[in-house]
């Protein structure tokens, strides 16, 4: 363990850091004043949202930011090497610099498919670094890849160090990334969104692990998150920028508890917290900027009627493989899941990856097509519908994907885009329809000048609210919401959080919404639906699930998630968490069907399969 009692010199210290970029339009500022210092065996978060500079100044300090068109202009970097004598990173040639990357300075990039390399083994990417810095045999550095794989808490580590990366799933290959970090134990790590696109029950796992390695080697860690849960439950200190500068500095607690600048204090009014909704039935809208927003839902509770009801829903997959294509086993990703959706009301369906939520909606609007099952939407059943009914059917059913980007066409005008819909089905014509378009866009505040844009000048959070709007033209009774906000940034998430919930108390509409973020769920949701290998496991309304949580798998979910409060961190020993076993079965294999006992009104818990 590190004394932490005598003053040591700081690893890392940046000082006046400028960042520029030269573009066709000139010189873009990518950072533009920006001082801090880490200490050895601590861990300082940067925060801020996208755009704010904070991965700039990271890149800075390994000077990889050469290597994407930007240029150190103003400010020193100095680093502490191991033999005590300061250098000075902006000055530094670039041999030198290849020799403290990855050995004495590490970084786990955001996006682990693109920090791996698609045709090497994992073996080879993790030997690599450990045979260039440390100048080991191949056997010797072999034996310690897979030590490295067995400290980050891979299953089957022999096995894994033969495989490539598209064989492994996206949290396994987010801690192959780490190990290869790790792998030259260096001084500095720095963590760029490391846990941003995993689930809350990995995130956590890596968030203890990274914990823990801290304090085994002494490491200093620079994190760079947008999520405040997080910087919680990892930071020692905290720095909080936005557009380029510096803005707040202090420990954890001190930024939590009494923040000081008018940013950090929306910042933090922007999280949801989890259990802070008690046992409120309706959703609340989250505080922006110290407003305070409240809603009567349009239909009230004792009004509402069962708009969707799906029964025994069941999606498989087929597993090909040899010469012939043949189906060899199915993925049994959807499994005899049934569930209403009242008017006016959000049922939300929450899980890790690969459970099968995301297959489930689109099994319901039939963008895949399910094995068996019903789903009755206003008493019709959408899976006995020919083509042109379902497409009549669709009008009364949209859905909002994760990806705004992928999801708009980027050659085409924002307005042609909301317009299309309302052409397809013939609702207006003629100036009727630009009318209704942009009063879709005030609809979701979006500026009525942005009508002529394209997808491409928009920002993540803008762009959503466009897709929000297309799917609001039909006027629609439900949509489906598949894991809208979980790309955002916490203030544009809390804002189409806070719209989601309007308009659907002043339209009525209902919600199936998709996620894996247990404080967002309980913002927004009237029922809670928890799935795990394609089968609702625990369903209820969302009090209770949240206050009294039944089935094994829900309360091992609710432990894992960080809460927004430093004094509440979760220890390793809190988290206990199996592999999910595979679901995928060989041909002619029948599961038993779903069977639930009511262990309070409305509230169901999955028995035990025989």
């Amino acid at each position: 363990m590190l004394d932490h009692t005598e003053k040591k010199a700081p690893l890392v210290e940046v000082d006046h850091l400028r960042v520029e970029f030269e573009t066709n339009d000139g010189v873009v500022v990518g950072v533009e004043d920006v001082s801090f210092h880490i200490d050895p065996g601590e861990t300082l978060c940067v925060v801020g949202e996208s755009g704010s500079g904070k991965s700039i100044s990271s890149l800075s300090i390994m000077r990889l930011v050469e290597y994407g068109g930007g240029r150190i202009a103003g400010g020193d970097i100095r680093f502490k090497r191991p033999d005590g004598k300061v250098l000075d990173v902006a000055e530094a040639e670039n041999g030198l610099m290849r020799q403290i990357r990855g050995n004495e300075i590490a970084m786990i990039f955001q996006e682990p498919m693109s920090a791996l390399n698609p045709v090497f083994t994992i073996e080879r990417q993790l030997t690599e670094g450990l045979r260039v810095h440390k100048g080991i045999s191949r056997k010797a550095a072999s034996e310690k890849a897979l030590d490295l794989l067995k400290r980050v808490r891979i299953p089957e580590p022999e096995r894994r160090l033969k495989q490539y990366p598209h064989e492994l799933s996206g949290g396994m290959r987010q801690r192959v990334v780490i190990a290869m970090a790790l792998a030259c134990e260096p001084r500095l790590l720095i963590a760029d969104e490391p846990t941003t696109a995993l689930d809350v029950t990995i995130q956590a796992e890596i968030l203890a692990l990274i914990d823990r390695l801290k304090r085994e080697t002494g490491t200093a860690v620079l994190f760079i998150t947008h999520d405040m849960a997080v910087v919680a439950q990892v930071a020692d200190r905290v720095v909080v920028m936005l557009k380029g500068n510096k803005v707040e500095e202090g420990t954890v607690e001190q930024i939590f508890e009494a923040p000081q600048h008018p940013y950090t204090q929306a910042l933090l009014s922007a999280v949801p917290k989890l259990g802070e909704m008690g046992d409120t039935e309706e959703p609340v809208p989250l505080k922006i900027m110290g407003q305070e927003t409240t809603i009567k839902p349009v239909i009230p509770k004792a009004e509402r009627e069962v708009l969707l009801d799906v029964r025994n829903l069941t999606t498989r997959f087929p597993v090909k493989g040899g010469l012939l294509r043949q189906t060899k086993a199915w993925v049994h990703a959807v499994e005899d899941v049934s569930f209403t959706v009242k008017t006016g009301e959000t049922l939300s369906l929450v899980g890790e990856s690969g459970c099968g939520k995301s297959s489930c909606g689109r099994s319901i609007l039939r963008l895949v097509e399910p094995m068996s099952g019903e789903v009755l939407l206003g008493g019709k059943d959408v899976i006995a519908m020919s083509q042109r009914e379902l497409h009549h059917a669709r009008a009364d059913m949209q859905m909002v994907f994760q990806d705004p980007f992928a999801s708009l066409n980027p050659q085409m005008r924002l307005m042609d885009q909301v317009a299309e819909p309302i052409l397809n089905y013939g609702l207006e014509k003629g100036s009727a329809v630009q009318d209704r378009v942009a009063a879709l866009f005030d609809r979701v505040e979006l500026p009525r000048d942005f009508l002529r844009r394209f997808p491409h000048e928009m920002s993540g959070g803008q762009r959503q609210r466009v897709a929000i709007a297309r799917a609001l033209a039909l006027n629609p009774k439900l949509i489906i919401a598949d894991e809208a906000v979980s790309a955002l940034d916490v203030s544009i998430q809390a804002q189409v959080l806070n719209l989601l919930i309007e308009l659907q108390s002043d339209l009525g509409v209902s919600v199936l919404f998709i996620s894996h973020d247990m404080a967002v769920v309980e913002r927004v949701s009237h029922m809670v639906g928890v799935m795990y290998l394609g089968r609702i496991v625990e369903i209820g309304p969302r009090a209770q699930i949240f206050g009294n949580p039944q089935h094994q798998y829900t309360q091992d979910l609710m432990k894992a998630v960080p809460v927004a409060d430093p004094r509440r961190r979760k220890s390793e020993r809190d988290l206990d968490f199996k592999p999910i076993p595979s679901p995928v079965h060989p041909i002619g294999y029948e599961p038993a069907p779903s069977q639930y006992d009511e262990v309070g009104p409305d509230h169901f818990v999955l028995r035990p399969l025989a």
